[in-house]
């Protein structure tokens, strides 16, 4: 019963999430449309009551940055590893949300499952079922959203990893076509989709800002930790720097991608028979057992409960 209580009380926070959730995009939704709208030189009537009305997004923005920033200030341990949290919001292409605002999401799921702890104490529910749901709710609350994160932005670099071979070829495309790097560098950004698309984007707004290429390209690499990006960086700045050719180290560092990936997928080839062992071991054999041998097990025992 108990834990049919914490299952339905699961459900109806996730449910009340996405109900706030839908009225959140509604609004901004709404917001935009009269963004457009107000752009063309028209007033709408309907505005004062969009702007008046409460966004439940914003609001547990702001609670969650508030919090946050509170923690930040008190707890050491956090500011020491702000830096590396930043870096890893930043992989993971999560540009616009603070830290403050992530460790605070963390600090608010924890609280929410401190709360259930103790209205399910007050409720006189609870045993050691309960307890060990409740704290394993709240341990999840913690470190799932840290999970989450670190598992985006690993998917993210490897999808990086995988596409800049891609971009070194269009470059070397348009630079032995008579266009200069700086000009072939933004039509990649403009044909290239995904997040090596937003990565060049920035290096480029970067560039427009003030930065030289190098530094632009350098935080690209720092962004994005891959070898492929480090290679491609790397080989910019030294031609750059040692007056080679553009053109000859992008033609260099095409054949050295193309090396990298049949080296990468001859190493994922590798491994496939180590991995297929375990699902063979574990789901395959058994099954292929119990049709094979049940048949012969359960004559056996018949013959021998009629002995």
């Amino acid at each position: 019963m108990t834990l049919i209580l914490i299952i339905g009380l699961s459900l109806l926070a996730a449910s009340v999430v996405l109900v706030l959730r839908s009225f959140a995009l509604a609004n901004a939704d709404r917001r935009r449309t009269l963004d457009q709208v107000a752009a063309y030189g028209f007033n709408s009537s309907s505005a004062p009551a969009a702007e008046a009305s409460v966004d439940v997004r914003t609001a547990l923005e702001d609670l969650a940055t508030a919090t946050g920033e509170r923690a930040l200030a008190r707890f050491d341990g956090l500011q020491s590893s702000e830096k590396g949290l930043r870096e890893l919001l930043n992989s993971a292409g999560l540009y616009r949300t603070s830290v403050a605002s992530f460790v605070g999401k963390r600090i608010l799921a924890v609280s929410a499952g401190l709360s259930m702890l103790v209205l399910l104490a007050a409720s006189g529910r609870l045993d050691a079922r309960t307890f060990f749901g409740s704290a394993m709710l709240t341990v999840m609350g913690w470190y799932m959203p840290y999970v989450r994160v670190q598992r985006r932005a690993r998917l993210r670099v490897e999808q990086i990893d995988r596409e800049v071979p891609e971009l070194v070829d269009l470059l070397v495309t348009t630079v032995e076509g008579g266009v200069g790097f700086a000009a072939g560098l933004q039509l990649a950004s403009r044909s290239i989709e995904g997040p090596l698309g937003q990565e060049l984007r920035l290096a480029l707004r970067e560039q427009s800002l003030g930065l030289t290429p190098e530094h632009a390209l350098r935080n690209l690499s720092l962004r994005v930790d891959s070898p492929a990006t480090r290679a491609f960086t790397q080989a910019l700045a030294q031609g750059e720097s040692l007056g080679v050719s553009i053109g000859t180290i992008l033609r260099d560092l095409a054949t050295d991608m193309r090396k990298r990936r049949r080296q990468s997928a001859e190493e994922r080839a590798q491994k496939t028979p180590t991995k297929i062992l375990f699902p063979l071991i574990a789901l395959i054999l058994p099954a292929m057992f119990i049709v094979t041998l049940g048949p012969v097990v359960m004559e056996a025992l018949n013959f021998f409960a009629s002995v």
